[in-house]
């Protein structure tokens, strides 16, 4: 059996650790209060949106174990990220600060800084055994790790490569979810020091575009029909920014890459990337994964769809691929909390499940993220709480993700740096509403131009509207009334009777750009 311990604390500077009763923890796992420091582990995927997740919207599919996290836990209702872009969310969860602060504002130009401070190095600083396993996308090699192994640039489904500590390159046999999973047990098992306590971050491919299912899963939802959104046909109107980019279902997303209709008389600008991703398969899945889309592409191109039938038609298959894509991701989350359960350790481990941001499907006609309208700005965001936390069911005070970094400090009884930007989470999970939570969140975006073609811009968010500057190659505001208009769907800016609200907003966001040191304003 291992080592089973029976509670977990945290230290807040000066103060009494919480949880400090534990009896049987040993020594190197104490704080310097006495209290045992908890375990952590970090499941984050990539692009999973809270519309596919069914504690969160049980519409289109159905996750069990990820709800199981929300079961024994708590479901944030109003999760955000600070830039909807994977680098630099990464960036944000790793050093508790917006994009400016930490250097990665996007995936095209930046090159993480890993000399800067990051909560792993704290930790592992402090005790910890960490360790990263699957995506990192960060351009530098991990630092602030007592073990590391990740995937080149976006990784591959099949077969795929990964990167050592060494800084070799070996492919592994499977898919890509199960053996990102299979990996970080294994670290669990046989390589960290088990007289110590861990943070494992758990960072996932999947459910990222293009969708590449396992092979067992390729008939999974073939027969349902996913309902579309209201306002799949949106066309944008009082929205210029939304009009010019590249992210509609009909007319961006490639039918070969995306819709995997593949052709050899045709040809499409994805054609030979999709071709080198599916290459990766040995004969005989390739074999099983032809016989399944062979008689999907005859009847394709039989057809000959346009227009709307051909929009509803790509829906479809992005959503029976997208679906595909979480099952294994939920099989392989539940493979996790099993083993926790099973070794004694999820008692006295904080599980944390997000994505690196949020994901239209379907929404204003879209796939992709970006913008800073709610589906992509938005992130779920559930944990299974340690024992001694009692907090359950829902919190729905707005957080963001430069909040991970300070809330595990504090939970392992490091000291928050002040120049972290995050707020600990700690107080929600004991159940206490601070009086002083903020009540408005800062958003930054910079990837322009680039894929996709969303232009630059930055706004905030409070509890009922946000409003929106879109800047550099254009100069546009944009005002949603979040309480009457969810879907962001009606610009109110310049709108008589909005006034004062707009001249709050401004304020307030100039506020939050002094607060963070994001000096856009001044140019």
């Amino acid at each position: 059996m291992k080592n089973i311990h029976k509670g977990c604390g945290y230290s807040l500077v000066g103060a009494i650790a919480f949880l400090s009763q534990s009896s049987c923890a040993d020594i190197s796992r104490k704080d310097k209060d006495g209290g045992e420091r908890c375990n952590i582990v970090y499941i984050m995927t990539d692009d999973h949106t809270a519309q596919m997740m069914s504690c969160y919207e049980s519409r289109h599919i159905h996750t069990p174990n990820l709800d199981r996290i929300a079961a024994d836990g708590v479901r944030f209702t109003s999760s955000f990220v600070a830039n909807s872009l994977s680098g630099p969310s990464r960036a944000c969860m790793l050093t508790g600060k917006h994009s400016h602060a930490n250097g990665f504002t996007d995936n095209t130009t930046c090159v993480f800084d890993s000399s800067q401070q990051t909560m792993p190095k704290l930790l592992k600083a402090a005790g910890y055994e960490t360790a990263m396993i699957g995506k990192w996308h960060l351009e530098s090699l991990p630092t602030g790790f007592t073990f590391w192994e990740i995937l080149p640039g976006q990784g591959d489904y099949y077969n795929p490569r990964f990167i050592t500590m060494a800084n070799d390159t070996i492919e592994r046999q499977g898919y890509l979810t199960n053996l990102i999973t299979d990996a970080s047990i294994d670290w669990l098992e046989n390589k960290r020091d088990k007289e110590k306590p861990f943070c494992l971050f758990i960072h996932h491919k999947a459910a990222h575009r293009n969708w590449l299912p396992e092979l067992k899963y390729l008939s999974e939802y073939e027969d349902k029909q996913f309902d579309l959104p209201e306002n799949f046909y949106d066309n944008y109107q009082g929205r210029i920014a939304a009009a010019s980019a590249e992210m509609r279902i009909l007319d961006d997303m490639d039918i070969m890459y995306d819709a995997k209709m593949l052709s050899e008389e045709d040809t499409s600008r994805l054609k030979e990337t999709y071709l080198k991703f599916i290459g990766r398969m040995a004969d005989e899945e390739r074999v099983r994964y032809d016989a399944f889309y062979e008689p999907l592409i005859r009847e394709f191109y039989e057809k000959k769809l346009e227009g709307k039938e051909l929009a509803e038609w790509k829906y479809q298959r992005y959503m029976r691929d997208y679906a595909k894509v979480v099952k294994s991701l939920d099989d392989n989350v539940g493979r996790v909390l099993d083993y926790l359960e099973e070794e004694g350790l999820l008692d006295h481990t904080l599980v944390v499940y997000t994505s690196d941001q949020g994901f239209y499907m379907g929404e204003h006609g879209w796939f992709d993220k970006r913008f800073m309208y709610e589906e992509s700005m938005s992130t779920p965001l559930v944990m299974r709480l340690p024992k001694g936390f009692d907090k359950r069911g829902d919190i729905p005070l707005l957080v963001q993700n430069i909040d991970y970094a300070p809330t595990f400090l504090e939970l392992a009884g490091v000291s928050i740096p002040d120049d972290i930007q995050g707020l600990s989470l700690l107080p929600l999970l004991k159940g206490e509403t601070p009086e002083d939570w903020r009540r408005s969140l800062y958003y930054h975006y910079y990837e322009y131009p680039a894929e996709h073609q969303v232009k630059r811009h930055y706004g905030i968010r409070t509890e009922r509207y946000k409003l929106i500057h879109f800047y550099h190659d254009i100069d546009a505001w944009e005002l949603y009334d979040l309480e009457t208009d969810s879907s962001e769907m009606k610009n109110l800016y310049g709108n008589a009777g909005y006034e004062d609200i707009t001249r709050q907003l401004k304020d307030e966001l100039r506020e939050l750009q002094i607060q963070y040191g994001d000096t856009i304003f001044e140019q």
